[in-house]
């Protein structure tokens, strides 16, 4: 795979990146849940937290299996710590995200009385839970205008240029620094939905896609004569 870009769009560019990719992908579905389709902000986070470096089968299969014993901070500090790394062994790193899971629960009791906090900061503050982890809740469970940046939309962001950063982390904070207010809302779905159908990491499918005259890499592979 080429080396993304660190070279950014200028700010006409990335609105009109936006706007295409408005255009091209379905965005925001009617219906659209947290993560793993969960029904409120404490299992989102629960389950964010299991889907780190796991797949989704795996990750769905974990979910089930904890929620299935306990679905509230303090029913889950009721379990032991071998019964909720036994539940959900299938996401791999269970005896870390066990020790996680424990202190999410008990410090969302100590420090907010149980209830999830609606604030990126507040949610970070929490044991376990990171920035992409804090923006699919603050999206998905709160409903605010807010781009989570997962693997996809790291990927996707670096390669055309509407942001740039090593991590998921950095992506999310130059992203939130480079968008218009108009593409927050729904910006993180046409991200992910591009960068699933057309601009996938090993083979992106440049023929097909919306912005490639606009896209960075891609001028600096033809550039280079690899396209």
């Amino acid at each position: 795979m080429r080396s993304m870009t660190e070279t950014l769009l200028n700010p006409d560019d990335v609105e009109t990146v936006y706007r295409r990719l408005a255009e091209a992908m379905p965005g925001r579905t009617r219906g659209a849940k947290g993560p793993k389709g969960q029904p409120d902000a404490f299992r989102s986070c629960i389950s964010c937290m299991l889907s780190a470096q796991s797949r989704d089968a795996n990750t769905a299969a974990a979910v089930s299996a904890l929620f299935a014993l306990a679905h509230t901070p303090e029913g889950i500090l009721d379990l032991s710590d071998d019964t909720i790394a036994t539940a959900i062994r299938p996401c791999g790193l269970y005896n870390m995200k066990t020790r996680n899971i424990r202190r999410f629960c008990e410090t969302l009791l100590a420090e907010h009385g149980g209830v999830v906090p609606d604030t990126r900061k507040g949610l970070m503050a929490l044991p376990g839970i990171g920035r992409k982890c804090a923006d699919i809740v603050l999206s998905f469970t709160f409903g605010h205008d807010v781009i989570a940046v997962d693997t996809h939309v790291h990927r996707v962001c670096n390669r055309i240029g509407l942001a740039s950063g090593k991590t998921d982390a950095r992506t999310a904070q130059s992203l939130e620094e480079r968008s218009p207010d108009w593409a927050m809302r729904d910006g993180h779905f046409w991200l992910i939905q591009f960068g699933k159908r057309i601009c996938t990491a090993r083979t992106p499918r440049c023929d097909r896609c919306p912005v490639s005259d606009l896209c960075l890499w891609y001028k600096a592979s033809m550039q280079d004569g690899d396209g």
